[in-house]
């Protein structure tokens, strides 16, 4: 009977030996919203646009999630905030 002592016997590698790396997922950058429909500035009474933009906790999602620029998405959050502010769009989700 053969006995093995260090780290890598359990895991079938030494202790030198280091674990395989995982593959980052890349995604494409998706195209801005905005920009593509040719908005200048983005409205806080604009409940419809404000609604796709906001998770239904209530939270305003990321410029990597809904992939705006950063130009507008400064824009959105502002707009949401007034938004907030004015009833129009509740603080917490449903």
């Amino acid at each position: 009977m053969k006995t093995t002592t260090g780290f890598g016997s359990k895991f079938g590698r030494n202790k030198n030996q280091k674990r395989p790396k995982r593959q980052k997922r890349v995604e494409a950058p998706k195209q801005c919203r905005f920009t593509k429909e040719g908005t200048f500035e983005v409205d806080y009474r604009d409940l419809a646009t404000l609604g796709r933009l906001v998770s239904s906790q209530g939270k305003i999602q990321s410029r990597r999630r809904n992939g705006s620029s950063s130009f507008y998405q400064r824009q959105v959050q502002q707009a949401v905030k007034r938004a907030r502010f004015l009833a129009l769009l509740p603080y917490i989700g449903e």
